[in-house]
């Protein structure tokens, strides 16, 4: 059970010298949908982000996402005392008011849920969560202990913003605001699908009145604009005995919303029917395959795809393929592997799989060197796991011409040097491999030329359709051969310290260290000797490792950050130029069980990120820490390579 100790961190200071509510405002949470929509938050309450949210909808499943409903602010009234049990920051660091100092327990089991004890024993239980499939939240609300019934008021703060953006008023909002049959009815634009709030035996007051200057301290750190106005539309109030639980329901869906009790059922039903499928033992596989739910979306009319991370990010063509092997095939969802691979190869164009889906349906982005030939190692390992024999005859024509669009050039300049049979790409103003970061026109970390990982990701396609084709694939097996003699020559470093990272368009090597030799040393095709593999494996050791992943630079590099954070350009400059990434562990530890054998002790490698499923994002890993030590969590709380791949290797 994924669990907070709140009496815990109240009662411990901290080693950085933070207040307990900002640890309990660091510590996050997050429930999906499975259609792109979710909520999310903090232990504490206080939104601290523009996407903390208990309903985010997909209005175009899985992308058109629309913030609706921000929060909810409670208020109990017992034997007369008013207690409040909500939170919010305002400028000045100012806290109103204070109902996190009522918390006493917070789990996800299965469901975001926060025990409150208020004098005079009264236990209030709140829980958080989403239909699935449905752009519908429920909050509930139990009286689990008192001394007799209490009253219940209950503030709905609504907006009407595209989730990456702040909401204030304008003239005109909301476009109806209205009590309707047993409901409340906000709708704030003309075409905008009503948000309706349900609770049931409550009685709603005309309320209209704006919250203003909410803080949101995660984005003035990130140099965003961080303060945000809220709309109370109506207050509903009802009273509960003990024992009795209310519900408010928030819903843009025109059908009636399941009852709260089935939808809460079908959410055990379904993290029971998953971790039967995985075949789950111990409790970090079990908690690892429950961390992997919230990125799949699959449902009625909806492409069937893997998120690439909570809050802000949507499905990318190269997240996707990387996580696949680690969220599909690891935990039994082979069916779900073939529905998605089959999904992006229909968008297959040019020889590529697109780098990312808009936000609101817009042409897809091809913008990757990689994500296509992520994509061909995915669908090996797919065919390897389950035995489709139907699906390998469908998509061996299309690797084909995947291959034969890079050997005659694609986009961006990507195209097989003739001269020795690697791939090469990249063009001024571009970033094609996943140290994609830009700001304006700079390209932080442009690796125009032969990336390392490009060129052993090349041999390795290229071995894959040797083996499909069989005796039909031998001209694929002669390509592959002389890519392999030429990444041999040009990429392995005379001295001793692994493989070069580029080789540029001038011939000339880049020799920053950086972990693309281990992503590339790690795929079983690349013929490389012990004494080499091990080689990548010792400078990894060395220069890059960190008890969360892999730098992606070495600190002794001039270039090197070790830390992570502030406005978008310094945030970005430092992405890729020393910020460790948790996903690199994955094939880290491959590269170690290839130099080690495959029984290697790995379980030293692994501890530190299994105890982050308890630290930021709860429940999930986070993508990013900083180089220097403490390697402080950063970047999107929940991350779909990092837990793809610690689950993947973990089981492995």
């Amino acid at each position: 059970m994924r669990r907070i100790d709140i009496a815990e961190i109240i009662s411990t200071p901290a080693t950085d010298g933070s207040a307990p509510f900002d640890r309990l405002t660091r510590l996050e949470w997050v429930c999906a949908n499975g259609i792109g929509g979710f909520a999310t938050g903090t232990v504490s309450g206080a939104n601290a982000r523009r996407y903390h949210a208990i309903l985010v909808a997909a209005l175009d499943p899985p992308v058109g996402r629309m913030t609706l409903l921000s929060k909810v602010d409670e208020i109990v009234t017992a034997q007369g005392v008013r207690y409040d049990l909500s939170t919010n920051r305002y400028p000045q660091n100012t806290i109103l008011p204070d109902g996190w100092r009522f918390l006493t327990d917070f789990s996800e089991d299965p469901v975001p849920t926060w025990t409150y004890r208020l004098p005079g024993d009264t236990v209030i239980v709140k829980r958080v969560y989403l239909g699935r499939g449905k752009n519908t939240a429920y909050v509930t609300y139990t009286l689990r202990e008192a001394l007799a019934p209490v009253d219940l008021t209950l503030s709905p703060m609504i907006v009407w913003k595209e989730y990456h953006a702040e909401m204030h008023p304008w003239t005109g909002f909301p476009f109806r605001s209205a009590q309707d049959v047993g409901e409340w009815t906000v709708q704030a634009t003309a075409d905008a699908p009503p948000l309706r709030l349900m609770v049931r035996g409550a009685t709603w007051a005309a309320a209209a009145w704006w919250h203003n200057n909410i803080v949101h301290d995660r984005e003035q750190e990130r140099g965003q604009d961080f303060l945000e106005d809220l709309y109370c539309p109506a207050i509903a109030q009802v009273t509960l005995r003990v024992g009795q639980t209310v519900t408010l329901i928030a819903t843009v869906e025109r059908d009636e919303p399941d009852d709260p009790t089935l939808a809460l059922a079908g959410i055990v039903t379904r993290e029971e029917s998953l971790l039967a499928a995985a075949g789950s033992s111990d409790e970090t596989t079990r908690d690892l395959i429950l961390a992997t739910d919230p990125f799949i979306v699959q449902g009625q009319g909806v492409r069937s795809t893997i998120l690439a991370g909570y809050p802000w990010f949507t499905d990318w063509g190269r997240d996707t393929m990387i996580a696949l092997p680690g969220l599909c095939l690891t935990t039994g969802r082979l069916p779900l592997a073939r529905e998605i691979l089959s999904a992006f190869a229909s968008f297959v164009s040019y020889g590529m799989i697109p780098n990312r889906f808009p936000d609101h349906g817009e042409t897809p982005e091809y913008n990757t060197v990689d994500a296509t030939l992520w994509f061909v190692h995915a669908c090996d390992l797919y065919i390897a796991a389950s035995k489709d024999a139907d699906f390998q005859r469908f998509v061996t024509p299309i690797v084909e011409n995947i291959v034969a669009a890079h050997i005659a050039g694609t986009r961006y300049g990507i195209q097989v040097d003739p001269a020795d049979g690697l791939l090469t790409g990249g063009q001024y103003g571009t970033q094609l491999t996943w140290m994609d970061a830009k700001v304006g026109d700079w390209v932080v970390t442009p690796r125009i030329g032969k990336p390392v990982e490009i060129c052993a990701l090349w041999i390795n396609a290229l071995r894959i359709l040797t083996r499909w084709k069989g005796d039909a694939g031998r001209a694929y097996g002669e390509q592959a051969d002389f890519a392999v003699t030429s990444f041999r020559a040009k990429f392995v470093r005379p001295d001793g310290l692994g493989l070069y990272d580029v080789i540029r368009p001038d011939g000339g090597p880049d020799a920053a260290v950086r972990p693309n030799q281990v992503i590339a040393a790690a795929l079983n095709t690349l013929p490389l000797t012990d004494d080499e593999l091990k080689a990548v494996l010792d400078i990894a050791t060395e220069e890059l490792l960190t008890p969360f992943g892999l730098r992606s630079l070495s600190p002794k590099d001039s270039h090197y950050h070790g830390t992570y954070g502030g406005p978008q350009r310094q945030r970005d400059g430092s992405y890729h130029q020393g910020t460790v990434w948790a996903w690199l562990i994955g094939p880290y530890i491959d590269l170690y069980r290839r130099v080690h054998g495959a029984n290697a002790d790995v379980s030293g490698l692994l501890a530190p990120l299994v105890e982050q499923l308890r630290v930021y994002g709860i429940g999930g890993i986070g993508e990013i820490f900083d180089g220097d030590a403490p390697f402080t969590p950063n970047g999107c709380p929940w991350q779909a390579w990092s837990v793809a791949e610690l689950l993947r290797v973990y089981v492995g």
